[in-house]
């Protein structure tokens, strides 16, 4: 039987029982700088589902995009990318309009280079990607925190084991994010950084890679450490390819075609069995952060 997904609630590895881990389990807390406050808020700010990330198979994969935030390593590897040698400053949710006034969605975070009066005089875009989830993750969850010492190795049935969904993870919010926000950023002369998980970016098809100097998207690729002295897992970068927005989202909004034929004999087969109505594929969990009610929503 499978063993227990659950690789890390709250900011600690499940079998973390320190007093530490003890305090942010029962206060629900994020110690990875969520932008929207000292707790979890993933999926909901009341009841928040506190899972950072999960086992697949032998490999760790990060499930909460505000965990890709620890120690703010990525401000600094995206400014690098943006304007070296520039004073900047990090605005998180900048909301973005298109030329008609609609929204086209909050950036995670500008960075903004500043002069000397406190001028804007450059920025880039920073957007944090992390992995949906398919099967059911709130039951284990759940399990867990009734008695997190002794359901840290739990045996979980396989059915509706969790596991990531890369194909979701790509097309429902990373084609998106590129499309719309991307799209008015490299209009605008921007460069921007995308943020991820090396597991995710390993499931993307290959991009083509340019130099830094001639790139204006890079991907700032993580991973996670385990270091044994302290029962924790440190994020560390990977490394960071530079690429071309036009060329990038070409390559990942482009399906890979298969055979008409199959198709044909896959819909021959239905109609031969009677079976004219199929059943929706069960929706993933996206890694979605829930947002605390802030004056700034009212702002024009």
């Amino acid at each position: 039987m499978p063993k227990n997904p659950l690789a890390e609630v709250f900011g600690f590895p499940v079998s973390n029982m320190s007093q530490d881990a003890i305090n942010h389990r029962e206060g629900r807390l994020c110690p990875y700088h969520n932008p929207s406050g000292l707790n979890c808020t993933k999926t909901s700010a009341t009841d928040p589902l506190g899972v950072c990330s999960i086992f697949d198979n032998n490999k760790i994969i990060v499930t909460c995009p505000v965990r890709l935030r620890q120690d703010l390593a990525i401000l600094a590897d995206a400014a690098r990318f943006f304007f070296p040698s520039r004073r900047y400053i990090a605005l998180t949710e900048a909301r973005l309009k298109d030329k008609h006034g609609k929204s086209a969605g909050n950036i995670d975070v500008v960075l903004a280079a500043l002069d000397e009066d406190d001028n804007v005089v450059d920025f880039g875009a920073v957007e944090v990607q992390a992995v949906y989830i398919s099967g059911n993750v709130r039951k284990v969850f759940n399990e867990y925190m009734k008695d997190p010492a002794a359901n840290q190795a739990m045996e979980w049935p396989s059915k509706n084991y969790p596991s990531p969904d890369y194909l979701s993870s790509s097309r429902k919010r990373l084609v998106p994010q590129l499309m719309f926000k991307g799209g008015i950023l490299h209009e605008w002369g921007k460069k921007m950084a995308v943020v991820v998980h090396r597991g995710f970016f390993d499931r993307l098809p290959p991009l083509q890679e340019v130099s830094e100097r001639n790139a204006d998207l890079a991907w700032l690729i993580y991973d996670l450490r385990y270091n044994s002295a302290t029962n924790r897992y440190n994020l560390r970068r990977s490394h960071i390819k530079y690429t071309k927005f036009e060329n990038v989202l070409s390559t990942i909004a482009t399906p890979t075609v298969g055979n008409a034929n199959e198709f044909v004999k896959y819909l021959e087969g239905r109609i031969r069995k009677g079976k004219f109505s199929g059943v929706p594929s069960p929706s993933s969990l996206e890694p979605t952060v829930e947002p605390l009610p802030n004056s700034l929503d009212d702002e024009e």
